[in-house]
């Protein structure tokens, strides 16, 4: 029998939508935990940063992190301060936004970013095996965008094509290759 890491998933600002790949993806793994909701109006950076210190600190053995969007950015916060960087054996980062250009209508301004701490975005290599997913045509970040927070956090690059924003409004309910690179990831763990 493989051995497999447990599977935190880190949503995006929006938190928890019933038909985003995320939660389907999380309805379908035996060893699961989801960072709890923290509201759409809630944009404390330290809050939701805390929300993954404590969720993996109530997991045991590795943990593989799957961030999606505004998950991604808190991915690299909470890796600048946390004690249990040595517990993750790898994390799929998808489409992380670009918070330091103004995103379309119905997202968080620059200065509501700013005032939550979520700026300046950390470009410090990550300390564990990650894979940036990227979108040629993502409303929140352009792909170069994208590709230059990768190469920062020295993680793998995989273009996904045109995915859009890799949500539901892009059609993105089930996302099957989610699980083919959870696998993928969690080879290193083996």
């Amino acid at each position: 029998m493989a051995f497999a890491p447990a599977v935190l998933i880190v949503p995006g600002l929006r938190d928890h939508v019933e038909t985003h790949w995320q939660t389907l993806l999380a309805a379908k793994l035996p060893n699961v935990k989801v960072v709890p909701p923290m509201g759409r109006e809630d944009l404390d950076c330290a809050k939701r940063v805390l929300a993954i210190e404590d969720a993996i600190a109530g997991m045991q053995g590795p943990v593989l992190i799957v961030a999606h969007s505004g998950g991604c950015i808190m991915v690299a916060h909470w890796a600048l301060r946390s004690q249990h960087l040595d517990r993750v054996c790898g994390a799929l980062l998808a489409a992380p936004p670009d918070f330091e250009t103004p995103m379309p209508d119905g997202y968080p301004s620059i200065a509501a970013l700013t005032a939550g701490a979520w700026l300046p975005v950390p470009r410090q290599p990550l300390p564990f095996h990650s894979l940036v997913c990227t979108s040629s045509n993502d409303p929140l970040a352009s792909q170069e965008s994208a590709q230059q927070l990768a190469q920062a956090w020295h993680s793998e690059i995989l273009d996904l094509g045109a995915v859009g924003h890799l949500n539901p409004a892009s059609g993105y309910g089930e996302w099957p290759m989610a699980l083919d690179l959870i696998h993928r990831l969690s080879v290193p763990a083996l």
